[in-house]
């Protein structure tokens, strides 16, 4: 990754759009550093003109912020509570993929975050003129040796994950791309307490049947009533 101070970026578009957020493809590069270049995801979360919070309540319960004023707002969903939102989502998408990196799951390194803008590894293949994001799980058939690999790299990411007291929140073969036989799991920012939250185990049951129910399709016979088992035998254990 290139930090250095005299880095300089350059916005090469959007590679995806959202509903909270769109991500834009970012060349950097330091000048007069010929083997300095890299390209970078840019996710820049929406203002709060033009989010949608209709999925907030559910996934921010459990979290806290520190002023009481601006819980009150947030409940409120006014102007300033929106922006407050907002902040959250991008700080806890942030701080969520450093610790899930930490943990060694298959998730894009995060590089830094400012204010609304979060950059990190860009996931695909760079070489070319063009940069060529890898495609989410949803568009790909693999093979069925590949296919049984790539549950079993699931279910241990998911394991790890519920070990913590974690569930993604929004788990879907949408928000998991294959590159290079490997998942990466992308879209963090609604991650889920499980415990602290009092839809937790409900959310946590939704990820893993969504998952499990793609394999299925795919082919592959695998049970999502024992994942989910497993996955709250894990998150249960320090209690």
């Amino acid at each position: 990754m290139v930090t250095a101070l005299g880095a300089v970026d350059q916005d090469l578009g959007v590679l995806k759009t959202g509903k909270e957020a769109d991500v834009h493809l970012v060349r950097r590069w330091v000048p007069g550093d010929d083997g300095s270049e890299v390209v970078l995801a840019a996710k820049r979360y929406r203002s709060n003109q033009h989010r949608l919070f209709h999925r907030d309540s559910g996934y921010l319960e459990g979290r806290r912020v520190r002023k009481s004023r601006e819980m009150r707002a947030m409940a409120h969903r006014t102007t300033f509570g929106k922006e407050v939102i907002s902040g959250l989502w991008a700080a806890a998408e942030f701080d969520a993929l450093g610790r899930l990196w930490e943990l060694g799951l298959p998730v894009p390194y995060p590089v830094q975050i400012t204010g609304d803008e979060m950059l990190m590894e860009f996931i695909g293949m760079t070489e070319g003129p063009t940069p060529v994001a890898a495609p989410r799980l949803a568009q790909t058939r693999p093979a069925p040796a590949l296919l049984d690999e790539l549950w079993h790299q699931l279910r241990r990411a998911l394991l790890v994950l519920a070990r913590e007291g974690w569930t993604h929140g929004d788990l879907s073969p949408y928000n998991v791309l294959l590159h290079e036989d490997r998942l990466v799991l992308i879209d963090w920012p609604q991650i889920v307490d499980v415990i602290g939250n009092p839809h937790g185990f409900e959310i946590l049951e939704r990820d893993a049947t969504n998952m499990c129910d793609w394999f299925v399709r795919r082919g592959l016979e695998v049970d999502a009533g024992e994942l989910v088992g497993e996955l709250v035998a894990e998150a249960t254990a320090r209690y």
